[in-house]
Parts: structure tokens; sequence; C-alpha cells
């Protein structure tokens, strides 16, 4: 797996292209307990925010989310007050919604098993809308999603539409979002501590894996003495027999988990 190796070089020496330029508190232990793997590499992360985002005026019946054109107005990482939204409010000047955005991590994995190991532990975790991208050339990307978002027009054309009531309920709503995001946060980062702490000791016992592929390779071997011997296998024979090729189920198991 020298490639994954060489891809995973060359990502981690590019520069930080986000808006903030650099990794976020709040999610810098998950991305550098990954990074610290050889199986895995993280592309991209947000720990989750809180966004007062301005875009242009002829953008309020579109059905797309315009990310070019786009003002931040407000962003934090943490819970906000109703002091800081009202003072950007003030600068207004087009259409601007409120924003949250939860926690998003995205993941290059060396094999398939990898992705659903972190797959497992993310959905364990809360971030039920976590999935597995496998590209045409063999790329495996795990995205570590939830669904628990929010947004909500404020203002038009600088007039702010809503009351200052309501954008108090609106702030006390995102502001139990990030609580909740940042428990799952915890969550994901234990799971996943213990969950590559279990792979490794795993990896690390080959008397275990000889144990499992012996019986495997028994029967096999007394599958052909008795054909060469032209013996009529017993009941017990036959089940044994049969065994090793029931296998197909359970490797079909292991697409029927991922999300594409």
């Amino acid at each position: 797996m020298a490639a994954f190796g060489q891809r995973k070089a060359q990502r981690l020496a590019r520069a930080d292209a986000s808006r903030k330029g650099a990794l976020d508190e709040r999610a810098a232990a998950v991305v550098q307990l990954l990074n610290g793997r050889a199986r895995f590499c993280t592309t991209s992360s947000c720990s989750g925010r809180l966004v007062l985002a301005q875009g242009r005026g002829a953008d309020i019946n579109s059905c797309e989310i315009q990310k070019k054109n786009c003002t931040w107005l407000m962003v934090t990482h943490e819970m906000c007050i109703k002091d800081d939204v009202m003072t950007a409010l003030e600068k207004a000047t087009g259409d601007v919604v409120l924003k949250f955005e939860p926690f998003v991590l995205h993941v290059l994995c060396r094999e398939l098993r990898d992705a659903q190991l972190l797959h497992s532990v993310a959905v364990d975790s809360g971030f039920r809308n976590s999935g597995i991208t496998v590209g045409r050339g063999g790329k495996i990307i795990m995205a570590v999603r939830s669904t628990h978002c929010l947004e909500v027009p404020l203002s038009h054309k600088g007039k702010l539409m809503v009351s200052e009531e309501y954008i108090e309920f609106l702030i006390h709503v995102a502001n139990r979002k990030m609580e909740e995001n940042m428990r799952r946060i915890d969550r994901f980062y234990k799971g996943l501590e213990s969950a590559l702490q279990t792979a490794v000791s795993t990896d690390n016992s080959p008397a275990e894996e000889t144990q499992k592929s012996r019986p495997v390779y028994m029967h096999r071997r007394k599958k052909k003495t008795i054909r060469e011997q032209g013996v009529q296998p017993s009941p017990k024979d036959h089940k044994e027999q049969l065994e090793p090729e029931d296998d197909t189920e359970s490797s079909l198991d292991v697409f029927a988990e991922i999300v594409i």
C-alpha cells in the first residue's frame, strides 16, 4: 500500500485552503488521532459552526445554496449570544440567513474495512448521515455527517424580516444544537480511540487468525480424502463440507452497510 502512503504524504503537505486557514480546535483531537494512523488521512473537517451568511438579493428565490458571492457577517465555533447576532445584522445589505452547521469530517481510507470501522463508530456516536464513497480509481472516502442542521432567513435586502424575540428564540435553538454537536464529537473521539485500539490488538494476534483459518483447511483436506477413498460422507461430514461455502452471505453484508 505504498501508493496510499504517498497520497497521504502529499495531502498532508498541502496548505490549509479553508477560510479560517487553520484546524478547528474542537476537531483537532479527532484529526490528529486519525492522521497518526497509517491507514487514514483526513482531507477536510469542521467542528461545527454558527454563521450569519449574506448572499445576493437576487438569490432569495434560488433553490441552490450559493457558496460564491457569499459574505460571513458572523461565524463562531462556539455558542453565541443575541448581542453578537444583532450587531452583525446591522452590517446587512443583502439577504441574510442564520445557519448552524454540525461537525463534518472527510477521511481517505486505505481499505474498505477501515472505512467501515469509521462508519460504525460515527453512526453509534450520533452522526447518522455518514457514508462511504468508493471512486472509480479505488479511492475510498468516509464522510462523517449529521442531520441536525438549521438554516433560517432573517433579512431581505438588508431589511430585518423577523422580530428580535424570534431571533433570541433561534439563538437558543442553535445553541442547543451546538451543545449536542459537542457531545457527539466527544463520543466519536472516545469510540474511535477504543475501536482503533481493538483493531490493532486484532491485527497483532496471528494465533487467532491461524485458529480461524485452520478449520477451513481441515474441512477441505477431509473432503478431498473422502472423494479419493470413494467413501460416502456422513451427515456430520456433509455439514462440515458446507461450512466454508457459507461465507457468501456474510461477505454480501459488507456492502449492505455502505452508503454511496
